[in-house]
């Protein structure tokens, strides 16, 4: 995930703090009231139990009415394309500036996929891990470095 919510959420977390990182998805923005009456009620809900260990929670918010939102679905985050690339560009004094390229198209946007939820109006929410190591590449990996 390339998120700074999420990078946010994930500090608190390893503090050892509950987190919940939460994201309005669309492209006017203007539904905030829509994901700051989620979130409340993912927080009053997460408060109200006791937990053994903090959470680490992504939620994406449609941009839509809090009306129209079709509920909150558990999900597995999808998968996008590569994103598009740098843009180099210079502001109005000259100086270098640089743009973050658009995020990629869908690549995995089935059913359970936060992807799917958002295009059916519906809030997603993934709980998330920190652990990133690739398991199926551990023996390669002690293999070309001779440890086995």
């Amino acid at each position: 995930i390339y998120s700074g919510t999420v990078a946010a959420a994930t500090e608190g977390f390893l503090l050892g703090i509950p987190s919940i990182a939460v994201s309005l998805v669309g492209k006017e923005l203007v539904h905030y009231e829509t994901a700051a009456r989620v979130a409340t009620g993912l927080v009053q809900r997460f408060a109200a139990q006791t937990h053994s260990h903090p959470w680490l929670l992504n939620v994406n918010v449609p941009d839509v009415p809090y009306e129209d939102l079709q509920g909150i679905e558990v999900t597995r985050l999808g998968k996008r394309h590569k994103a598009e690339p740098v843009i180099k560009a210079s502001n109005p004094h000259g100086e270098t500036v640089y743009w973050v390229g658009a995020a990629g198209k869908a690549q995995d946007a089935g059913e359970g996929t936060d992807f799917n939820a958002l295009a059916q109006q519906r809030a997603s929410i993934t709980p998330l891990q920190i652990d990133l190591t690739q398991y199926g590449q551990l023996d390669a990996v002690r293999d070309w470095m001779g440890h086995r």
